[in-house]
Parts: structure tokens; sequence; C-alpha cells
């Protein structure tokens, strides 16, 4: 057993010792003088022909505590809210049975939204499974490693275009464990039935790894007098926020640990109350508190409205939330903060008060998943000494977890159908940095 572990030891050396060759040559600050290819079309995206009312649909995963997860599906027809499932194809000796919900808007009628928490589960195990009973359709998920390393796909600002496919499918070809997606999904926008068509189009990826996301200002969809915030978003796309150790309340803003515990993941909302005294502040807080960073070696957030950023797009738009709550963030050395809304990619360095500060978090931009509004081109000039790198372009990131002090963060490019890495940088864990965890 020591000598695995020492060899397994050895192996993640080599692997950061060859991440880290090749990096690009360190700058100060560097936009990208790339130019964008032209914007490509919409998407429409129909069911599956031959399917009847009753054939699963839109199938999506999240993960729910250490070893459970939540399988979410549509039906058009009533169908049972039941999961069968096992370790081999076509084999299906466990089931669980959970819930159907439907929504009216204004005058679109969902289908039947299913759906049912599975597990106990085995990390990192392939589980076959269908829905409903349903034998046209098998689908399979994998689960998360229990302890280190473990790789996440960050994607936000997804929308359903080409470019968006082009993303998916970049995303699709290299293995990873968990996505996560700071808002802005579907870019319905009050057309309910593009909330069908994009669970159709991420179904491929979305019910094979489990998606964990928050919301964005497209999933707002209110209509005064008439209709109420988050009613798509909050029937779709059910996340953990009642389970773990720390519980929300709002399917808004959430946490859940994964790795074994090695990486906690707060997912919060910019378009829900943040001030101080509100829910979501005092469940931050406490959640933050109980945090124990001898065993959560990392420690990162996502948010729709970016904290910092210096794309002329969307200016000062997530300043509040900043100065509500990075107070709360530095305080527990929070490694990193992912955020959307701004359709472009930029990566800060270490800040805390508008300055750079080696114990506060990496701040990304990542809303470049490939929505149908376009980029955000024009940024501020000259480059502040904190953006270290931004480029207006499509594309996701990938942020690989190595060890407990180390993570890699790396970031695509969709690049005339060819996903190109742009930006790679280590990051280190702020809970092995002496300087950061003086009493």
């Amino acid at each position: 057993m020591g000598k695995n572990k020492s060899m397994a030891a050895l192996a993640l050396l080599v692997l950061a010792a060859s991440a880290l060759s090749s990096l690009p040559t360190p700058c100060l600050a560097v936009t990208s003088p790339y130019v964008r290819p032209r914007p490509r079309a919409t998407l429409s995206l129909h069911r599956h022909d031959g399917d009847d009312g009753q054939t699963p649909q839109q199938v999506h995963v999240s993960a729910v505590g250490p070893d459970q997860m939540r399988v979410t599906w549509i039906t058009d027809d009533d169908a049972p809210a039941t999961v069968e499932y096992g370790t081999a194809s076509g084999q299906y000796p466990f089931s669980a049975t959970g819930d159907t919900t439907a929504y009216s808007f204004v005058m679109y009628h969902s289908g039947n939204i299913h759906d049912a928490v599975v597990g106990p589960l085995k990390p990192s195990t392939t589980y076959y499974y269908r829905c409903s009973s349903d034998p046209s359709r098998e689908f399979s998920f994998r689960t998360p490693p229990s302890g280190l390393p473990i790789n996440f796909v960050i994607a936000g600002d997804l929308g359903q275009t080409e470019w968006t496919n082009s993303t998916l499918q970049h995303i699709a070809a290299t293995d990873y464990d968990m996505l996560l997606l700071p808002g802005d999904l579907s870019y319905a926008d009050l057309d309910q039935p593009r909330w069908d068509s994009y669970g159709r189009l991420v179904e491929p990826l979305a019910s094979a790894r489990p998606w964990m996301v928050t919301q964005g200002n497209h999933e707002v969809e209110k209509i005064p007098l008439i209709e109420h915030k988050f009613k798509a978003y909050n029937a779709r796309w059910r996340m953990p926020y009642d389970a773990g150790a720390s519980p929300s309340g709002s399917n808004l803003f959430y946490s859940f640990d994964v790795a074994g515990g090695a990486v906690h993941v707060i997912m919060l909302g910019s378009y829900t109350d943040y001030a101080t005294g509100t829910e979501q502040y005092d469940w931050l807080q406490g959640d933050l508190a109980r945090i124990d960073r001898g065993k959560a070696s990392f420690v990162v957030a996502l948010v729709h409205a970016p904290w910092y950023n210096s794309n002329k797009a969307h200016q000062g738009e997530g300043d509040d939330m900043r100065d509500a709550m990075e107070a709360l963030l530095y305080g527990a050395r929070v490694d990193a903060v992912f955020a959307g809304h701004v359709h472009a990619y930029e990566r800060f360095a270490r800040v805390y008060g508008d300055k750079a500060d080696q114990c506060g978090p990496v701040y990304v931009t990542i809303g470049d998943g490939g929505n149908r509004e376009g980029l955000a081109e024009k940024y501020i000039d000259p480059q502040p000494e904190t953006s270290l790198y931004r480029e207006a372009s499509f594309g996701h990131g990938r942020l690989q977890v190595v060890n407990a002090t180390h993570a890699l963060w790396a970031w695509h490019r969709n690049d005339d159908d060819e996903p190109v890495v742009t930006d790679k940088v280590w990051i280190t864990s702020l809970a092995s940095n002496p300087a950061c965890n003086k009493n």
C-alpha cells in the first residue's frame, strides 16, 4: 500500500513538472490580439424521432452529498418518477423513486419534470440507468472521485448557438469529473420552449457527468404581476441546496464538497438579496465558518456578475455584491472566484479591495460559452495591473486540482472548431501558504 501511494505521488509530481514546463512565459498583463471568427446561428433542437409522450428527455444529473446523484428528466405524458440503475449495461438491480412537478408560464405548460436521488454510490464508478422504466433509452453517468486529483470543467453563458455546440464538443473530447456553470444557461428569455431545446442540447453531456449550476440574469424571467422570478430555472435545475452540513434553504445559492471533502464549492446568487443581514449573506457567513481547511485544500466560489472586470461590458454590475461579501471570502481564504455575465475571458491576479493581495482569491471571468448575444470585445485601456490575461473569444476552462497544494487552471479558446489553450497557470492553495494563515 505504501509503495502504491509513493508511485501515485511520483506520478503527480511528473504531471506537475510537465504542465509547468508548458506554461507561457510570465508577463505582467496581456490583452490578446485574437480576432474572433464570424457569429454562428442559433440552434433549433426538436424531440428525437420516434419519441412518444413517455420517452425521457432533457436528462441531467447533479451531485447530492458524498455518494448520491439526482437524476432529472422530463416526459410529455404521465410516467413514473423512477430511476433504475446498476453498474452493468442493461442490468438495473437498484431503483429509486422521486417526485414529479410541472409549471405553467403564461400560455406555456411544461412537461412532467421528474427527479429522483439515487445512491449510495461508489466513487469513480460508471452507472447505467434508465428513467421511468423506459427501455428505449439507456444513459450512464460516472461518479466523482473520493479524493484528489479531480478535474472540473467551468463554462458560463452557454446559450444554444453553433458556438455553444462547438464548446460542448470540445468539453466532451477530454475527460472530466464535474461541470460548474456560473449562470446563464438556456437564454430562453421568457420563450419557454427554448428551455426544452436547451435541455435536449446539453443532455449528452449533462446526463453523463454532474452539472452544478447557479443562476444568471437570463434565468430571472420575471413578468411583473404575472410571473415570479426564476420559475423555470428552479423547476428544471434543482440543486442540492437542502443537502450536506450547510443547507441554504434556497436553490439560488448553496455549497457542496467533492473529492472526499478536499474541494469545497460555493455557488452564489447575483440576482437574489446578498446585503448584510439577508438570508444569503448569513448563510455564506455560516458556510465559510464551517470549512475545515485542514481537510478542504481548495475552496472555490462561483457567481454570475463578476466582482472584477476590465471589460467595458457590464461595468460595475457586480460591485455592490463585492462590497457586501468580498471580506467574507477573503477572511476564509477562498482560492478562486469564477464568474460569467461578461461575454469574454479574463483572469486577474490574487486581489482584495481592488489591489493585488497574495492572500486574496484569483478572479476569473468566463462568460464565453457560446451565447447568442455575441462577444464583449471592448476593454478598458490601459489594462489594470491586476488583470493578467484577457481575450474576447468563445471557450471553456478546466481546473485540475492535482493535490492538496496545487491546481492547474487552463482556458481553452474555440478557434475554428479546434480548442486552443491560450492561458494556463498554477494556483497554489492559500491553506498551504503560511503567510496567509497567521493567527
